[in-house]
């Protein structure tokens, strides 16, 4: 009977070969490396001794232009007038699309799926149509282009960012959680200084770093609304007729390291509040 059992059993199929990368991993792998090869050409380049204006051939490595990473004054003004708008572009919007998302993910209200479509539409919109816009907005209240009108238009394309993700992680909270509190004796108050917020935080710090990060970044919207506000990303197409000096790389370079420790605060302090 056993040698009968054994004859009768089937026998095992052959094992298929496996990658050990899946296609999705590689080509994960093959966009981030597409993205960061354009950053990685901008730090090296900042350490690229050049002898002339054209910074497009490496001619050795040198650590000089960091010494002289202030030498233009112009280029000096644009950095800080860039950082200026980007950190009140971070703040007015931080709150501002807290608040929008804060109340569009937890409230049923009317028009609100007109304030969704207005706040699609500001994301989706090309940027050549929203910066003509508003220049005609401008110019039709008789506002002067400058600092002031910069920092609205950047908001106004920015804010829509930080209520998506304020949202979307306020659709994601137990409110069994705030119930608690309040069955605790907390007032309203108190019930979103210590327990709401709280866990809204990493989504505003977020959004906030979005912001700031589109404002630095953008060129086309700003074009129309700067008016004689010169800013990093003007200032740096103004020079490419000239040539770019390399204090444009090492002043990109100590942005982008700003930028990823931002980040990485923001993702520690998230996951020690979890």
């Amino acid at each position: 009977m056993r040698a009968a059992t054994k004859e009768a059993a089937p026998a095992a199929a052959p094992r298929r070969w496996r990658p050990r990368i899946s296609l999705g991993k590689l080509f994960t792998w093959a966009v981030l490396v597409w993205l960061f090869v354009p950053i990685a050409g901008m730090i090296a380049f900042s350490f690229n001794d050049i002898s002339g204006r054209q910074n497009v051939s490496w001619q050795g490595f040198t650590l000089k232009w960091y010494g002289q990473a202030f030498a233009y004054p112009d280029l000096n003004q644009a950095l800080i007038n860039t950082l200026v708008v980007g950190v009140s572009t971070m703040v007015i919007s931080g709150i501002t699309g807290s608040l929008l998302g804060l109340a569009m993910g937890r409230y049923r209200f009317r028009g609100q799926q007109i304030s969704n479509l207005v706040m699609f539409a500001a994301i989706s919109a090309p940027e050549v149509v929203i910066g003509a816009a508003l220049l005609s907005l401008f110019l039709t209240i008789n506002m002067t282009t400058g600092l002031l009108t910069v920092i609205i238009a950047h908001v106004m394309f920015t804010v829509s960012f930080v209520a998506i993700t304020v949202r979307a992680r306020v659709m994601t909270m137990d409110p069994r959680i705030e119930e608690a509190a309040r069955d605790l004796g907390a007032d309203s108050w108190t019930t979103f200084r210590l327990v709401t917020f709280p866990m809204l935080f990493p989504a505003i710090m977020a959004g906030g770093l979005l912001s700031f990060a589109l404002s630095v970044d953008d060129f086309i919207i700003t074009t129309f609304v700067s008016g004689e506000l010169s800013t990093f990303p003007l200032w740096i197409w103004g020079s490419t007729r000239i040539g770019i000096p390399p204090q444009v790389n090492v002043m990109g370079t100590l942005i982008f390291v700003v930028g990823v420790v931002l980040t990485v605060i923001n993702v520690v302090l998230a996951r020690r509040r979890s």
